[in-house]
């Protein structure tokens, strides 16, 4: 007997449909069960046979004398991962006729030895493709049905065991079909503040501009002057995630299994920080069937990256068009995918290799060939696309001393919440653009209108400082985000002389 049990396969960060087609044939006399699995599969499916022989028995409902066939159709598509094993043990009671359900259902799920069905990664995009296809109940590990629940119009049906999943599809018991966290998004804790960083008030305005336009962050600074500190501080202070926002971040980070066991959506903005031995293709996503990197685990977050110069050429040069268009192509023999990397990049580096060239007590022991060799370690594409590079200081003792309480994290939100509303009323109807960080040429022609005077300042600043034309429309954005904190509709002069003076290397000559 033929059966065939819906499922989805992870492509990118979406799901495609699967049918998981079991043919169960007898086995002359004493012969034992065989299984044999095609359709392109990867190892974890191939060694799914020994799961499914071990599940079955000690389920109670074993196989014997029989020959189970399964295909994983299309067959042309590589599938890659544990969770199909569900589906084939599901179809192969189907086939042999001790599951007698009819309704329409789909399953995904790693079986255990004992039958146990294991959490899974990719349940929310699983869930929401299940939707698409018209499938109206899903069945999902019991730890996965928090975050699948998330997804209207299915029923998520948690199983923890094969036999409570063959006993609920038998009608022999009930389970009801879980149910979506009611949280209020935007109410999230801010556990780091500004308020615990003394000094630094050049470093927090640039904060603030750069939450409030969504633009990349560089922090220049000798070691200890506190620029880890201002990166850990800047998800406070961007607005809250929306609804949407967190079911596009939950969605990677269900794929890579970075979400908790048992938990919904994201409620903050993701902040992920890779080491600098990190490699291109943990950073930017990729594989035989490509996963999401850190580049795309900071959707709608903060990707930090600290002592930037120690990443290798090659890795930071992998950020260049996701920094440009907000998402990763990433192009394999088998498949291309694109996974979504709206981000705000916030890297930090010392000025010089010993970190204390312009130190105002400690004396540097770099050469200038020295010093400029460090600082070329990043390349001219990489900087034009950062649009503040920002000084940090170290910070003198007496202001380490004080007491007195700097401006907190939640009043300086309140701004950047005042200046993104001026742009969500500007950018109204216009897809994919949020920010003023967004804007493609076209926006930046119709809302980036300067005075007369701003924009000869801004054309004499590009000449003196020989700036690239990137660097001119970043600037553009730039003084579009200072004038909206300061709830101007004009770019004055004040704006453009502000935006210019957040570029410290090309003042250099870097």
């Amino acid at each position: 007997m033929l059966a065939r049990i819906p499922s989805l396969a992870i492509v990118g960060v979406d799901a495609v449909a699967v049918s998981v087609e079991v043919d169960v044939t007898e086995l002359p006399g004493d012969a034992p069960s065989t299984y044999s699995i095609v359709g392109l599969g990867d190892a974890a499916i191939k060694e799914a046979r020994e799961r499914l022989r071990s599940a079955l028995k000690n389920s109670g409902v074993g196989l014997f004398q029989k020959r189970v066939t399964i295909n994983l159709a299309p067959a042309d598509l590589r599938k890659e991962g544990s969770h199909l094993d569900l589906p084939m043990a599901l179809g192969a009671l189907v086939a042999t006729g001790r599951l007698k359900s009819q309704a329409p259902f789909a399953a995904a799920g790693e079986l255990g030895l004992d039958g146990t069905i294991q959490r899974l990664h990719g349940a929310l995009p699983i869930a929401a493709g299940a939707r698409a296809e018209g499938i109206p109940r899903i069945l999902l590990p019991a730890e996965n049905a928090a975050e699948a629940a998330c997804v209207e119009g299915i029923e998520i049906i948690p199983v923890a065991t094969l036999r409570e999943a063959v006993d609920f599809l038998n009608g022999q018991s009930v389970i009801a079909p879980a149910r979506p966290e009611m949280a209020v998004f935007g109410d999230e804790e801010i556990r780091d503040d500004l308020e615990d960083v003394k000094g630094q008030e050049g470093a927090k305005r640039a904060l603030e501009i750069a939450a409030a336009g969504s633009h990349n962050l560089l922090f220049l600074g000798p070691p200890g002057s506190g620029k880890t500190m201002l990166a850990r501080r800047l998800p406070g202070i961007l607005p809250p995630l929306g609804f949407e926002e967190a079911l596009e971040a939950s969605k990677i980070h269900s794929i890579a299994g970075a979400l908790p066991p048992k938990s919904g959506l994201l409620r903050a903005r993701p902040f992920r920080a890779p080491h600098h031995t990190a490699s291109p293709v943990s950073l930017i996503g990729g594989g035989p069937v490509p996963r999401p990197g850190e580049v795309s685990l900071a959707h709608h977050g903060v990707l930090f990256l600290d002592e930037l110069p120690e990443f290798s050429r090659t890795t930071l040069e992998v950020l260049r068009q996701p920094l440009e268009d907000g998402v990763v192509q990433v192009a394999r023999a088998a498949m291309s995918v694109a996974f979504p990397a709206r981000i705000v990049l916030v890297a930090a580096m010392n000025p010089c290799p010993c970190g204390l060239a312009g130190h105002p007590s400690r004396a540097c022991v770099c050469s200038p060939v020295a010093v400029q060799k460090y600082l070329s370690r990043i390349s001219g594409p990489l900087l034009d696309r950062i649009d503040m590079h920002v000084e940090v200081p170290a910070v003198p003792l007496e202001q380490l001393r004080e007491r007195r309480a700097a401006e907190g994290s939640g009043a300086v939100r309140a701004r950047v919440l005042a200046a993104r509303e001026r742009q969500r009323e500007r950018f109204r109807g216009r897809a994919g653009i949020h920010a003023n960080g967004h804007m493609s040429a076209k926006e930046l022609n119709e809302f980036c209108h300067l005075e007369p005077a701003a924009q000869k300042l801004l054309e004499t600043a590009i000449q003196r400082l020989n700036l690239s034309a990137r660097a001119y429309d970043r600037l553009r954005k730039l003084a579009r985000t200072i004038a909206d904190l300061a709830a101007s509709d004009t770019i004055s002069p004040s704006h453009v002389s502000e935006a210019v003076q957040y570029r410290s290397l090309d003042r250099l000559g870097v």
